[in-house]
């Protein structure tokens, strides 16, 4: 029987065979934990991450879907101090729903096109 993160696994590396981030338009990767929330932007021609973003610098108390739009404002702000306005969402396997769907609608309010 699969786990809840095999099962995980199994649809990130079925996404992973069908994107992947160029220098024109880099990988916009999400990774949620229980407590935390993360995002990079990553080129995968040379294997290089070009803004990074996290919800660990947050230091304000608030709901975890409020602090992943912050997030998501943050990778804007960084990647596009970095050059970078047009991506691919790599939602890593999870539902695109709830903690990572207002990380991605704040990312676009915030001036990224994907």
């Amino acid at each position: 029987m699969m786990t809840k993160t095999d099962k995980r696994n199994k649809i990130k590396l079925r996404v992973r065979g069908k994107i992947s981030g160029t220098s024109e338009r880099p990988r916009l990767t999400v990774f949620r934990s229980n407590k935390q929330i993360y995002a990079q932007v990553i080129d995968d021609l040379t294997g290089k991450t070009l803004a990074a973003a996290s919800s660990l610098k947050l230091t304000d108390k608030a709901p975890k879907k409020e602090i992943a739009a912050k997030v998501g404002e943050l990778i804007a702000k960084t990647a596009q101090e970095a050059g970078v306005t047009a991506v691919v969402f790599d939602r890593n396997g999870y539902l695109y729903h709830g903690r990572i769907k207002e990380l991605a609608d704040a990312a676009r309010k915030g001036g990224l096109k994907f």
